[in-house]
């Protein structure tokens, strides 16, 4: 099971790192071919297509290499295991919030099926399916976050 989701991670970076490039390179052929007068409005639609997409993906590579902003300011006094606990919380809060993202992404999807970007003919519910991807991908990252805590010794240290 571990190998599988090292696997899918390392697939995460690469879509990510890939997708970036290729929104730079349309952005920035975008740009040069309006000095020339010329406008393809299709690379702007997939620009933001894959914004959309490594936007989100990235926030769960972010997530899951701990590099989003935290503040500690508050629990870092505290003992470690009530660190530990407090940790858990606000990662159960952000499991909770993550399936919220899940279910109601997954509702607008459904309703995004039928509206389709004005230059390219790809349904919008590909967009709001990044958010629900990368939501999906997090509850995983999540889950193995909690698991680490509690390995930590959270109940252990407290004997």
């Amino acid at each position: 099971m571990k190998k599988l989701y090292n696997i899918l991670c390392k697939i995460e970076v690469g879509l990510c790192g890939g997708g970036f490039l290729f929104l730079v390179a349309f952005v920035f052929l975008s740009a040069i071919l309006r000095g020339f007068r010329l406008s393809m409005s299709w690379n702007i639609d997939l620009a933001l297509f894959l914004l959309a997409w490594t936007a989100f993906l990235g926030a769960d590579i972010a997530w899951r290499s701990g590099q989003l902003v935290g503040i500690d300011l508050f629990t870092r006094k505290l003992p470690k295991s009530v660190q530990n606990i407090i940790q858990i919380l606000i990662y159960l809060i952000v499991l909770i919030a993550l399936v919220v993202i899940i279910i109601f992404g997954l509702r607008l999807a459904v309703v995004d099926r039928v509206r389709t970007y004005q230059s390219i003919p790809i349904p919008f519910s590909f967009v709001t399916l990044s958010l629900v991807t990368a939501a999906f991908s997090m509850v995983f990252s999540t889950i193995l976050k909690i698991r680490n805590c509690i390995r930590k010794g959270v109940f252990k240290e407290g004997r």
